[in-house]
């Protein structure tokens, strides 16, 4: 009997095939003597829209919100082109897994997606839609090597056992859904003009958003100070000039340049002392192994015209061409279960390199440590050495490989020195301060060539006089915060705006594994790119700043809580215990249920106001504009029934009807005319009146809100 084999991509399921010696190519498969391999191709299969379910939703009207199915039903994707339609190819690769599945000579399944929740999604809702009721087994790997492959087929665990992962990808598919879905169409029938675009809303979008905007609005309202320092520059008995820094009560910068002036002239002439030097050898680590996260921000910092979705696509590459193991992880450390594995790596991945000999392996706690591991171990290459590669995949290729030798490097050295000099004026109670360093052991920083900064000291000794060659006042003004870099939002995101003193602090390596954070490794990149495509954000050469619309955004829409980094963190900390079994999926999305119902409230009572204007595609902008509406300051234009506020989707009342009953009463039709001067005057005068016995008069008529009903009425007024 056969087994089939579903891959998460074409490129995968080649892999497996070679592995498993299933090399009969037929449409749409691999087939061999025990297994079928096929693919997906990433999601077959998305979510019905909204106006599939209740064909009211076809239209986009306030009235329609809140939204939510009392069931989720998926369909084969829509063409990317032309949503109407279903996409051919994906229809196609359905049919085909299924007439696989189906066979008599079929007696299983093996999910060979990705091991992660939307590589568990894929699997799962292909094989739900299609009522599969065969054996469903699960193939867990980090690479698709063929040794991992064989491997990875003799531990094969039931895919029932995947279940709470399963809950966590349907959690988060449809938690976006539904806020996405709510939030993004009431929003823009709420606070946009024009039509042909969305205004955007999403529970990972827009905290990402807010980084942007607080770190723009750090540097808008800085002031810079002004501080001094007092540089004095020595001379040894051997004629070597050092410089040191004036330094009192451990302060060296200061507001007060009269008190360092007053210093400086004191000191003039005079000679100091060497009272205190302190060498001190200290120890440099390599940096952790990649995660995700600082493999993008290490590449885009490195290189000109990288995003960290560029990034993620190359990597992706590599992975699939089973070069490096599996991308997406949050991990700096690898699992103790891989120290074997690892040697095997290095030993391939170090012949020729010119410092080959110093690369020598070691099982240390700073590589191999399941404390630090979720899922995924570190980034690392595998032992199938690339031969040829595109110029980015070698980027990418080189750096990972290049952090995974310098962990079995000698570690670096360097020797640190600080002097004390000290003039002995009364009015000089401090002491002048230098500091040196000079790179002992380059050990790892060979792998990369990373130069060392030295700065090389005199030979002094303790009690050894010095004369003061010249001394400076040094004025400097404050600078504002840096504008984000993706490298450094990424690391927000990651940690979710946590700041800690060490880069791996424990509590930082805690809190990122268990998923308290703004998104995923695999969703952070697609983030920034759609903040980018929105227009919520621009770039800069390498620095982000918000746009216009994103700073609106952020101050006027009034569901705080999605701009919040402590609430987005929480949630995404609760997707991952979902996939722990720790949270319950229903538990999760009656929170989800109650926080849209009540936000899309909000937006409905919330006052009018515009966030974005669409010019191009606004329908009403060849309509003569006959006035601004007075209750929300939108167009208004005359209709085939009226004149009216092109804000009517987003819940604006404001019209005048051309067949009004009171004003048919008085003999009367509202022309464009009198809406003008109504808008302009907030009143209006006729003569034309004409009474119930038939009698001609004049009055001022104004068009007022109903304050119980919110409708608007006319009130008359004589003079």
């Amino acid at each position: 009997m056969l087994k089939v084999i579903i891959a998460e991509k074409p490129s995968v399921a080649k892999n497996i095939a070679e592995a498993v010696q299933s090399n009969n190519r037929k449409e749409g498969c691999f087939e061999g003597a025990s297994y079928i391999v096929t693919w997906a191709y990433g999601h077959l299969l998305e979510l019905l829209d909204s106006k599939e379910y209740d064909e009211k939703m076809a239209s986009w009207r306030m009235d329609n919100f809140p939204f939510i199915p009392k069931e989720f039903l998926y369909k084969i994707k829509s063409d990317s082109k032309n949503r109407s339609h279903t996409d051919a190819g994906a229809e196609r690769q359905i049919h085909i897994i299924k007439s696989l599945i189906e066979r008599e000579d079929v007696d299983g399944v093996i999910s060979a997606c990705d091991y992660d929740r939307e590589g568990q999604i894929i699997g799962d809702i292909i094989l739900d839609y299609l009522k599969v009721n065969k054996n469903v087994d699960r193939l867990l790997l980090n690479e698709w090597t063929p040794e991992e492959v064989e491997d990875g087929l003799k531990k094969l665990v039931s895919n029932k056992k995947m279940e709470p992962l399963r809950d966590a990808g349907i959690c988060r598919q449809w938690a976006d859904w539904i806020i996405g879905i709510n939030m993004t169409s009431v929003a823009t029938l709420k606070y946009q003009r024009g039509s042909g675009k969305a205004l955007n809303i999403g529970r990972v979008l827009l905290p990402t958003l807010k980084i942007i905007y607080d770190r723009d609005k750090e540097i808008e309202n800085f002031v810079s100070e002004t501080f001094h320092k007092l540089v004095a520059t020595f001379k040894t008995g051997d004629g070597i000039t050092y410089e040191g820094v004036y330094i009192q009560d451990e302060v060296e910068k200061f507001t007060d340049k009269t008190s360092l002036e007053s210093i400086m002239n004191a000191i003039k002439g005079k000679s100091g002392t060497i009272i205190d030097k302190q060498v001190e050898q200290k120890k440099e680590y390599p940096p952790s192994l990649f995660n995700l996260s600082n493999l993008q921000g290490y590449i885009t910092s490195k290189y000109k015209g990288w995003t960290s979705n560029k990034v993620l696509e190359v990597a992706q590459n590599l992975y699939e061409k089973k070069h490096i193991t599996y991308p997406r992880t949050a991990s700096s450390a690898l699992e103790e279960t891989l120290i074997s594995k690892a040697q095997k790596v290095l030993n391939v991945v170090k012949r020729g390199l010119p410092y080959e000999d110093e690369v020598v392996f070691t099982d240390s706690k700073r590589v191999f440590d399941k404390t630090k591991v979720e899922s995924h171990s570190a980034i690392i290459p595998t032992y199938m050495v690339p031969h040829k590669l595109s110029s980015d995949e070698k980027a990418v290729y080189e750096a990972i490989k290049n952090r995974f030798v310098m962990q079995f490097m000698p570690v670096a050295e360097h020797e640190e020195a600080n002097i004390s000099t000290k003039i002995d004026v009364r009015e000089v109670p401090g002491l002048f301060v230098t500091k040196g360093r000079i790179q002992i052991i380059e050990g790892w920083k060979k792998v990369e060539g990373i130069q060392s900064k030295d700065k090389e000291l005199p030979s002094v000794a303790i009690n050894d006089e010095v004369n003061l060659s010249k001394a400076i006042i040094q004025s400097k003004g404050t600078q504002p915060p840096k504008r984000h870099t993706e490298k450094t939002l990424l690391r927000v995101m990651e940690t979710c705006g946590k700041k800690y003193k060490e880069q791996d602090s424990e509590e930082m390596i805690e809190a990122i594994l268990s998923g308290f954070s703004i998104g995923t490794p695999a969703t952070r990149a697609e983030t920034i790119n759609k903040l980018r495509k929105v227009g919520y954000i621009e770039t800069k050469g390498k620095n982000l700043f918000a746009t216009d619309v994103g700073k609106k955004l952020v101050e006027c829409f009034p569901i705080k809580e999605l701009f919040d980094l402590e609430y987005t963190g929480k949630l995404e900390k609760s997707l991952s215990d979902i996939g722990k079994a720790k949270v319950v999926k229903d538990d999760f999305l009656e929170g989800i249920f109650e926080f849209v119902n009540e936000g899309i409230e909000k937006i409905k009572k919330d006052a009018f106001h515009i966030i974005n204007v669409v010019e191009d595609s606004n329908k009403e902008k060849h309509k003569e504009i006959l006035g601004k509406c007075p209750v929300c300051g939108s167009d208004i234009v005359e209709g085939e029934k009226g004149y009216g506020c092109t804000n009517w989707k987003g819940g604006c009342r404001f019209v005048v009807w051309k067949n009004d009953k009171y004003l048919a009463s008085l003999k009367v039709k509202p022309t464009k005319q009198t809406m003008i001067q109504l808008l302009e005057n907030g009143r209006v005068y006729s003569n034309h009146f004409v009474s119930k016995k038939g009698a001609k008069f004049g009055a001022f008529l104004s068009y007022k809100k109903n304050q119980e009903n919110g409708y608007y009425s006319w009130v008359m007024e004589f003079e």
